[in-house]
């Protein structure tokens, strides 16, 4: 073999797994894992998180200092007036002072931006859940107005050879122009269904894209996710995290307002200079003194409480409305698998009879044509009603399934 051939049957051999992987459907995990990777929402949220996680390292820490630095019995009038060195009594002043805040009130501060920061992490794994369920319903829809469309095609393929065979028996006298012109009808229809089906199936590629970046003319059939349990779901649920996070700022603010009633001492000492006469030191403690404890620290106590209250009657809410969800979601999941093993049973399969009967009996000539396109479209029909409760419950699941946050974090 020539040493060109050689080397193209090498160059295709390397290049065959290559195309073969490029071919490859896109699978629901895949399409999962490029939304959170693509979600501009999650590196909001994991920069809004390492923001908060930096604040929380100084929110323990003790207040900068204070430089002072000033004039004291400056001449303000005469003919000394601002000058320096005429008064004895005239001071420069330099000193620092320190405010000081108790161990417990700033251990307080800390776990008070921890309890923020933590909430705040929590945005990153939200933000990545509704990512992965946004894609997996968009996926769903996708790959269901796909196989709608497959059947909209057999449809109209079945339409248009029902009308060739038509055409057929009128020209040899065993038709009749009312059923051509019927099934010319059926035809059309059959292309307007095909039209938006198509439409259809080209919005929900579009959405899935939105959140994937990858074309979805080709996708693996979605599985049938693990479902949990009620509690499960309720515990993992978004909003019921969220409150709860909540309730652990709120907490956190009300342990720091009962601190607050204790007041921050500041410490003050200045060195001064005068002319001619001994430099001096001046040493002074800063006290506040809170007079009226009933009108102010008791008020911003008494509101962190209303805070605490409020935020844990909003988790009680949350959990209410997210056993709620779970309650419809499971009902929907087990009625639409009835409904599903009823069509399958109670309409498909005598369609599917009659389909076969009457084709035998147009064979034998004891059914028209239009008996047998009835039977048949009848039956596809059956099926793209069978195919949107499929559809259904596979959105139904996919709710129970992404919506909660499994173990913290969006897997």
């Amino acid at each position: 073999m020539p040493v060109h051939s050689l080397r193209a049957a090498a160059l295709a051999a390397a290049l065959l797994p290559a195309a073969w992987v490029g071919a490859a459907p896109l699978s629901l995990d895949e399409a999962l894992a490029l939304a959170v990777q693509r979600s501009q929402l999650t590196r909001s949220a994991r920069a809004g998180a390492q923001g908060a996680a930096e604040m929380a390292r100084a929110a323990g820490q003790q207040p900068d200092p204070m430089l002072s630095v000033g004039i004291d019995n400056l001449p303000a009038t005469g003919p000394e007036r601002l000058s320096t060195t005429a008064e004895g009594m005239t001071m420069k002043r330099i000193g620092i002072a320190q405010e000081w805040v108790a161990a417990d009130k700033r251990a307080a501060r800390e776990a008070l931006a921890q309890a923020a920061a933590s909430r705040e992490a929590l945005m990153e794994p939200l933000a990545a859940a509704e990512a992965r369920l946004q894609t997996a319903l968009a996926y769903i829809d996708a790959w269901y107005a796909g196989a709608a469309l497959a059947l909209t095609g057999q449809g109209e393929k079945l339409a248009r050879e029902a009308l060739e065979a038509g055409k057929g028996r009128l020209a040899s006298v065993a038709g009749s122009s009312a059923e051509v012109l019927g099934l010319a009808s059926a035809l059309g229809r059959a292309e307007d269904d095909s039209a938006e089906q198509r439409q259809q199936r080209s919005a929900a590629a579009a959405n899935l894209q939105r959140w994937t970046g990858r074309s979805a003319d080709d996708l693996a059939e979605p599985g049938e996710p693990a479902l949990p349990g009620s509690d499960a779901f309720v515990a993992a649920h978004p909003a019921v995290l969220a409150r709860r996070r909540d309730i652990a700022v709120a907490r956190e603010e009300l342990e720091l307002a009962r601190l607050n009633r204790r007041p921050n001492w500041t410490w003050e000492l200045s060195y001064g200079q005068r002319q001619r006469m001994p430099d001096l030191v001046s040493l002074a403690v800063n006290i506040p003194l809170p007079v009226a404890l009933a009108a102010r620290q008791d008020r911003e106590t008494a509101a962190r409480l209303a805070q605490l209250d409020k935020a844990e009657a909003e988790l009680a809410e949350a959990e209410r409305a997210a056993a709620g969800e779970y309650a419809a979601l499971s009902s929907d999941v087990q009625r639409l698998e009835e409904r599903i093993a009823r069509v399958r049973a109670a309409v498909l399969l005598p369609l599917q009879q009659r389909s076969e009967t009457t084709l035998a009996a147009y064979r034998g000539n004891q059914a028209s044509l239009a008996m047998w396109f009835e039977a048949r479209q009848a039956e596809l029909e059956a099926q793209r009603r069978l195919l949107a409760l499929q559809r259904d419950l596979a959105r139904a699941r996919a709710q129970l399934a992404f919506k909660p946050i499994v173990n913290g974090a969006s897997q």
